[in-house]
């Protein structure tokens, strides 16, 4: 049975982002565990749940799982994790990771040991892509440099932010995702004229944000060989 660890955010992660794939895989018979940076439950983006922004059909599908499901409110601790114990890293996306996820080495390394191990596939979406503008080979390179990636791009989080970076939560935002990934050499292309964006890379997949959250669920199990 392959098996798959979700890096969930306890700053606030995108609700479909990851309960989309997480259902996809599950649903396959993916033996799937849920880790955070501290081993508490992760917190949801209130955003992903409002239906005046998702839907109501959505931010009632999201909140049954985030509320019920037990991987997600008994998570593993980051630190006790091992990449080779897993066919999938996947790390959903939501501007708390910018806070967290993002800047744990723990992470990093989970993710860089996935796609550089002989069987492991990495996922990153939305602004857990900024995880690859930080993430370093072991010789001290950037792990991003040279791939093909997407994320949340620029034009969108114009959207977002005020004059002064601030998010509608107040908290300012500590960089902006694309700037960060092509400042290292990664090749960031969002399609921005496409309905959904998602690139594969190797064994990096990368998904653009929500609305690509089914389309990188389909191209996950298309890499893990499941149909």
């Amino acid at each position: 049975m392959p098996s798959a660890l979700f890096v969930v955010s306890e700053e606030g992660y995108w609700g479909e982002e990851c309960t989309t794939p997480l259902t996809m895989l599950s649903d396959a018979g993916v033996d799937i565990t849920v880790a955070t940076p501290s081993g508490s439950p992760p917190v949801i983006d209130e955003r992903s749940i409002d239906p005046d922004e998702v839907g109501e059909e959505t931010a009632e599908e999201v909140t049954e799982i985030h509320e019920s499901d037990e991987r997600l409110n008994d998570p593993i601790p980051l630190t006790t994790a091992d990449a080779a114990d897993y066919d999938l890293v996947a790390i959903p996306g939501g501007h708390g990771t910018e806070w967290d996820v993002n800047q744990d080495r723990h992470a990093r390394a989970l993710l860089v040991d996935a796609v550089s191990g002989d069987e492991g596939k990495g996922y990153v979406v939305c602004h857990a892509a900024g995880i690859l503008a930080f993430a370093r080979e072991e010789d001290g390179s950037p792990f991003v440099e040279g791939r093909d990636v997407t994320g949340f791009p620029n034009a969108w989080e114009e959207g977002i932010v005020d004059d002064h970076d601030r998010m509608p939560d107040g908290r300012k935002l500590p960089y902006w995702v694309e700037d960060e990934v092509e400042a290292v050499g990664g090749n960031w292309d969002a399609e921005l004229d496409a309905d959904t964006s998602v690139t594969v890379d190797g064994d990096l997949v990368t998904a653009r944000g929500p609305g690509s959250s089914a389309a990188g669920g389909e191209k996950l199990l298309e890499e893990l060989d499941i149909e």
